[in-house]
């Protein structure tokens, strides 16, 4: 969670910034010059289907089997919901909420704003997501405000793959790529498995945390933002570690990290329903002890 622990610290540096009048920088004039050649080669990656939550970024996302009439999905950080950070093991399913997202266009203008009816899942366990269900589906959202969700790749991300994060709180993006992947990465007391490593030229900032993280070649979200090495200390708040097979552990100061999304499509059946049953679905299954 790191400058990205951004569901506390970050929304408030990001609320504290806008205050004194630093205004937030926009795609057109924030790209950093030597990632410029990367982008020509590749799909152009915009602002459309991203949301801007009240502490975080987010988007609107669909699964390769969605259809129109299915209720819309948001998928953010677990550590951005509106209840406070799950605790290791904790999971929620199901959790009432009308929380609102403001819904950008591809030149990131706010066109609408979306409310929840739910929770569906959120865990800071093995991963770092909360995925919400919306009050209109995507046929609705796309029909009234002409904008299409972003869709979860089902495969795993690739090392060395061109990749763009999309802020939707701070309406800006970071080009870099996919330096690698971690086995286990612990920040405090939350593990989480096959993490996203970005090379340096990710320097996200508080406010993307749960910006979702386009793969050039494909176009798709192949993980969500979440988290980096703030001061080069082992294992603590704001200051994850890489942790291999061996116990080994590596501490990288001022990386930054993701966590893959592919996992998520087994999960979701007709309707949008998360059903953890469903084959291939390996979230984190909520227990007597570990639910809200």
């Amino acid at each position: 969670m790191g400058k990205k622990s951004y569901a506390i610290t970050g929304g408030l540096i990001a609320l504290a910034l806008a205050g004194s009048g630093a205004a937030p920088a926009f795609a057109g004039n924030t790209q950093q010059a030597d990632q410029a050649g990367t982008r020509a080669k590749t799909k152009a990656v915009d602002f459309a289907g991203t949301v801007a939550l009240s502490n975080c970024s987010g988007s609107v996302v669909r699964m390769p089997g969605s259809k129109p009439g299915d209720p819309a999905l948001v998928l953010t950080n677990g550590h951005c919901i509106e209840s406070g950070f799950p605790a290791a093991g904790e999971v929620i399913v199901d959790q009432p909420s009308t929380r609102t997202f403001k819904l950008l266009d591809a030149k990131a203008n706010d066109v609408a704003t979306l409310k929840a009816s739910k929770v569906s899942y959120a865990t800071m366990t093995d991963t770092d997501i909360t995925i919400y269900q919306l009050t209109e589906s995507y046929g609705d959202i796309t029909k009234k405000y002409g904008i299409k969700p972003l869709e979860l790749a089902d495969g795993h991300p690739v090392k060395g793959r061109a990749i763009t994060v999309v802020s939707g709180y701070w309406k800006k993006t970071y080009s870099c790529n996919i330096d690698g992947f971690v086995y286990r990465m612990k920040e405090g007391e939350w593990t989480w498995k096959d993490s996203v490593r970005y090379t340096s030229a990710c320097q996200t900032i508080g406010g993307t945390s749960g910006s979702p993280v386009i793969d050039h070649t494909t176009g798709k979200v192949a993980a969500i933002n979440n988290t980096g090495n703030e001061d080069g200390e082992r294992c603590t708040l704001n200051n994850p570690c890489e942790i291999d097979r061996k116990g080994r552990v590596t501490v990288r100061k001022g990386i930054n990290y993701a966590q893959e999304t592919y996992g998520i499509v087994p999960c979701v059946g007709k309707g949008s329903k998360i059903d953890l049953n469903r084959k291939g679905c390996k979230l984190p299954r909520p227990t007597a002890a570990s639910t809200r």
